[in-house]
């Protein structure tokens, strides 16, 4: 990371120890004054335009990628913003992931796991913090929105520069020349980039940057191919698991269960007869079999035959649940209210219910990976990572090494849904080269990665209503109780960062992640939300869409309940409840329209859902019903999406249809419960997870909006469930109040 001071004389270590605990600290630490050099390294005939983009002399445009790909198509169209500013030819456009430096850092994403965390700390501030920290996070639906204006910034830049070299060739004024298709143009004149590229750094750039205002011969908007897919494709993409170094070795790890858990022992001699087997490395926390291949280091594993002790009181499905319920009878915090909901309440008749949502796991295709090298006293890590600074960061600390002699290099992710946050993998495998001293690839099992996941915490919710008597909605009251993931994350995350600590020490007002999306977007007089902390001994962690995708369950479930009671129609129920708020209704009734929308009579098996979040606005209609099995079978999704301005309406649509078919994943399987703290779930056939005979037909529906772009990637992942839900509910005539969706769990 490069980085320079600027007149200062005043050291990291100084300024946090002399800025007291908490808020004091976190200002020293933003007031800091520090600039930021581009680090993007160059090949020969490349020639380095600003921290963003670099383009060669044989034309290739490359542009730096600070976000991880994991699917969501970040290497596409985070390349396309730029490349529609500095008008270049898509065909030449390459990606680089970009290397860790405070220019890259998203604040963005670090507001939203940390979600309330730092509610004590001004939002100026907090970005700083995330800056100086070179905080760079892959999560919360944010790359588009946290990086479109610098990116647009940097190719109009690059334009620029280029114009003035075309111009000071031919002899113009540089504002009469334009770009396209990677020419620079004045009249019939025509100047490859690759021709102006080594002459144009160094001129000078006007205040404000003009940006492209014409509208054709755009990129944007455009369904450009996707960058990654060719090599995904032929197979050449490398993932943390292909890599393959000198003198390597592999290994297979078993960690303890949850809780006070410690490695009692082994069976050495047995695995030393598998053939390939090299050495066992223990530790209090996890056994690690090491063979010159995989496969022989996954079957000394199984032959190690580890055994832990476990102490203290068991985690089990029961004691989950039972925490949830001890924390909903106890006081909890208000998050969020509006009006005076005591006297609405008052002698009322209220409408109430209950629901729940059980432990999420990821289940990402490719399982927990590491690849490390450490020689000289400096480490290299080979990692799926959302958050490469603090997978360093962490590394550094499991060995007592500086944060400087750790290099990571962040690769393409096969899946992830918000698992790799987590970096045991590279503490793990950082320790494994320094005993070995040599080169280690360490992938958890599939049964690993589901017995020790961050899973997206359970929730119990209580939910209460007041109709008036035209059925308008006077009063709502939403207790939630869960766990405080956002302070959780936080703590786990941010562990090696002193002002991060600080912070944390402040007292706990609650905690607006574990109760994200739960305040109503339906206009409501009176409303209060409450959260519950529920200690249940699992550690939980960010999972897509977070806690909207239970909260979201809770609220649209109910809503059904209440136009139930109310006699309405619940299309007609949500629209009425809106006030106003277009985007949004016009979701509802163009899903409704594509659908075929019967009115959700019973025997109809339809069911309608909406959610808004991330800037985004999403309506969903199903339709399903119980088989013979009795089974959830879901037959058919509609969705209507207003995302705002889409930069790759493809992308758009390919995240939509895997939002859609997760969150149902999620809404008939995909959750574990615990049995002596162990996850039930050890391969993915225990998930009940949709198959392709299982799919339903998908309609995406996209609206045009020229409003900013807003988040897709997790958008429609909150809305299935409830819409699977009163689907059912219309089936079979009985409601289901618990995820997933079983019969008999009501």
């Amino acid at each position: 990371m490069a980085a320079r001071g600027e007149g200062s004389n005043v050291s990291r270590r100084g300024l946090l120890v002399g800025g007291g605990a908490g808020v004091g600290l976190l200002v020293a630490w933003a007031l800091w004054p520090r600039g930021y050099a581009p680090n993007l390294p160059l090949a020969k005939g490349e020639t380095l335009f600003n921290a963003w983009l670099k383009i060669g002399e044989d034309g290739t445009v490359t542009v730096a990628v600070p976000q991880a790909e994991h699917g969501q198509g970040v290497y596409t169209a985070l390349p396309q913003i730029l490349a529609d500013e500095l008008g270049a030819d898509w065909r030449t456009v390459a990606v680089q992931p970009a290397l860790l430096n405070p220019l890259y850092a998203n604040p963005r994403a670090a507001d939203t796991l940390f979600t309330g965390v730092f509610d004590a700390v001004p939002p100026p501030l907090r970005e700083a913090h995330a800056r100086r920290g070179a905080l760079l996070l892959t999560a919360g639906s944010t790359s588009v929105r946290m990086f479109e204006a610098p990116l647009r910034a940097a190719g109009a830049a690059a334009r620029v520069l280029l114009c003035q070299a075309a111009a000071k060739r031919w002899g113009v004024d540089w504002r009469a020349c334009a770009t396209e298709a990677g020419f620079v143009t004045h009249g019939k004149r025509r100047l490859r980039f690759a021709e102006l590229a080594a002459a144009a750094p160094g001129g000078t750039l006007p205040d404000p940057l003009p940006l492209r205002a014409d509208d054709t011969n755009r990129l944007t908007g455009q369904s450009l191919p996707r960058l990654d897919a060719p090599a995904k494709i032929d197979g050449s993409a490398n993932f943390a698991g292909d890599i393959r170094l000198p003198d390597m070795v592999f290994a297979a790890i078993r960690q303890a269960p949850l809780g006070d858990a410690r490695l009692l022992s082994v069976d050495r001699a047995a695995a030393a007869k598998v053939r390939g087997m090299l050495s066992v490395v223990t530790n209090d926390g996890w056994v690690a079999a090491v063979a010159s291949n995989g496969w022989a280091a996954d079957r000394a594993l199984d032959a190690l035959a580890p055994r832990f002790t476990i102490r203290g009181t068991p985690i089990n499905s029961d004691s989950i649940d039972a925490a949830l319920d001890a924390a909903l009878a106890g006081d909890g915090t208000r998050i969020w209210a509006q009006g005076d909901l005591a006297p609405v309440f008052k002698g009322a008749r209220l409408v109430t219910a209950e629901y729940r949502a059980g432990l999420a796991v990821h289940a990402a295709i490719e399982t927990m990976t590491a690849t490390a090298r450490l020689e000289d006293g400096r480490l290299e890590l080979w990692l799926p990572t959302q958050a490469p600074g603090l997978a360093r960061a962490a590394a550094a600390a499991a060995l007592g090494i500086a944060e400087a002699a750790v290099t990571v290099y962040p690769m393409l992710i096969g899946g992830s849904f918000g698992a790799n946050l987590d970096h045991r993998a590279a503490q793990q495998a950082a320790v494994l080269a320094r005993v070995l001293k040599r080169p280690v690839q360490l992938t958890w099992s599939r049964r690993e990665d589901l017995q020790h996941d961050r899973y997206r915490p359970p929730a119990l919710a209580r939910m209460a209503a007041r109709l008036g008597a035209n059925g308008q909605i006077l009063g709502w009251q939403a207790r939630i109780a869960a766990p405080a993931t956002g302070r959780e994350l936080a703590a786990r995350l941010l562990d090696t960062d002193a002002a991060a600590r600080a912070a944390l020490a402040l007292p706990a007002t609650g905690d607006r992640y574990a109760v994200a999306g739960a305040r109503p977007f339906y206009r409501i007089p009176a409303y209060a939300i409450d959260h519950h902390p529920a200690d249940i001994g699992v550690p939980t962690g960010h999972w897509r869409s977070g806690a909207h995708s239970y909260t979201a369950f809770f609220t649209e479930c109910f809503i059904d309940e209440l136009a139930h009671v109310a006699g309405t129609e619940a299309l007609s129920f949500r629209i009425a409840m809106l006030g106003g708020d277009a985007r949004l209704a016009r979701c509802l009734s163009t899903a409704a329209a594509l659908g075929g929308w019967e009115g959700g009579v019973p025997g109809s098996g339809q069911g309608i859902a909406c959610h808004s979040f991330r800037g985004s606005h999403i309506a969903v209609l199903a339709e399903a019903h119980i088989d013979d099995d009795r089974t959830v079978a879901v037959d058919r999704i509609v969705a209507a999406v207003d995302c705002g301005r889409q930069i790759n309406p493809d992308l758009v649509r390919q995240q939509i249809e895997g939002g859609l078919i997760f969150g149902m994943a999620a809404a008939i399987g995909g959750a574990t419960g615990f049995s002596e703290n162990r996850a039930d779930v050890r391969t993915l056939r225990d998930l009940g997870l949709p198959r392709l005979a299982d799919t339903p037909d998908i309609t995406v529906e996209l609206i045009s909006s020229e409003a900013d772009p807003g988040g897709v990637s997790e958008l429609a992942v909150p809305a299935v469930a409830p819409a699977i839900a009163n689907a059912l509910q219309t089936s079979t005539g009985y409601r289901l109040r618990s995820l997933p969706l079983t019969v008999g769990n009501s």
